[in-house]
């Protein structure tokens, strides 16, 4: 019995180290884990930010150049049949569009998808616009009746631009 109780005196005390000296070192390797999480995560944020920035850049821009004032503007070189000017104004759309497409990973799916509908209800106004033209109708002609159906609905361009810059406030 006197063996049991000083084996008791030396595996107590023993055990009580041993447990924090595992309560310890389980702290420590949290914490350099938790450090190394945020060192990876620091460096992938410097690496993704930028691509995020010229991302929304990008999209921006890409808005900016389908809007009708300058898309018609820029596109208009006279006066061409207005089929061919409808041609032209849908595949510029059309390559802005797939130039630009990779962009989506580095924003929400909403904005993503005014995007989307904004470029979407531009061409279909371009495609109505061109079917009330007769076939001597100019360019000149469609890019009027193209903004005259753009003015007299809300503007989805607008609305994705405002929506898209609320979003780079607010990740950043």
């Amino acid at each position: 019995m006197d063996a049991v109780i000083e084996f008791g005196k030396i595996l107590i005390p023993a055990s009580v180290v041993l447990y924090a000296a595992y309560l310890l070192v389980r702290s420590f390797l949290a914490k350099e884990i938790e450090l190394k999480k945020l060192e990876i995560r620091g460096r992938s944020i410097e690496t993704v930010l930028p691509l995020r920035l010229q991302a929304y850049e990008r999209m921006c821009l890409f808005l900016e150049r389908i809007s009708p004032q300058n898309l018609l503007v820029r596109l208009n070189q006279g006066m061409i049949p207005a089929r061919d000017f409808q041609q032209m104004l849908l595949s510029e759309i059309r390559n802005e569009y797939n130039h630009n497409v990779s962009q989506q990973v580095f924003m929400s799916e909403a904005v993503w998808d005014l995007i989307r509908n904004a470029k979407e209800d531009l061409v279909v106004t371009i495609n109505d616009a061109a079917t009330e033209m007769k076939p001597e109708s100019t360019s000149l002609d469609l890019s009027k009746k193209i903004f005259e159906r753009f003015m007299a609905k809300p503007d989805p361009i607008a609305h994705a631009l405002v929506q898209l810059k609320a979003e780079i406030q607010q990740s950043f």
